[in-house]
């Protein structure tokens, strides 16, 4: 029985230890983190089989880039596991999309739950020169996104989009 009590301790001890690390690997929420963060500009080249945009991996493990909607410039993150673009509140009315209550019909399912969403369509997507027409998306409350996703709406229609050494590659 000691010796059970005894690698009882040890075991809690060590969860407690591991939880304390894994607490210092955890990267701090966005908005303390944004203001310590260098923006690593994303680079467009110019091919001859079209356009393509490499956009370096930021302090947190994330891929941020700047686009354009209806030319009002707008920050995201890519996210491969959104199916389509989702915008807060927020940045949508830049550009003109001020859904109604009434408007928020689509059930969508995020890290944070499920929240209630207005599906729109975009007209236009530039991303570094990579240009999208008619592209979906969501608009979702500011509490429940506090970044906008660059998703599969959008990436799919690329010719192709992949991971490497360290860089996310879109090519159009």
């Amino acid at each position: 029985m000691r010796n059970i009590m005894i690698f009882a301790a040890l075991m809690a001890g060590l969860g407690t230890l591991m939880a304390q690390v894994a607490d210092k690997m955890t990267p701090a929420p966005a908005s303390a983190t944004s203001t310590m963060q260098k923006a690593v500009p994303a680079q467009t080249v110019v091919q001859a089989g079209g356009r393509s945009l490499s956009i370096p991996r930021d302090a947190r493990g994330h891929f941020e880039t700047e686009g354009r909607i209806d030319g009002q410039r707008i920050g995201f993150m890519v996210d491969t596991g959104a199916s389509v673009i989702a915008l807060n509140e927020s940045s949508a009315a830049r550009f003109g999309l001020r859904p109604a209550r009434g408007d928020y019909k689509a059930t969508v399912t995020t890290a944070n739950g499920t929240i209630k969403a207005a599906p729109t369509r975009l007209a236009m997507v530039d991303i570094g020169g990579l240009v999208v027409r008619d592209v979906e998306a969501m608009v979702l409350p500011d509490e429940a996104l506090s970044e906008n996703l660059l998703g599969l709406s959008f990436l799919s229609k690329l010719r192709r989009f992949e991971y490497a050494n360290g860089t996310l590659v879109l090519e159009q």
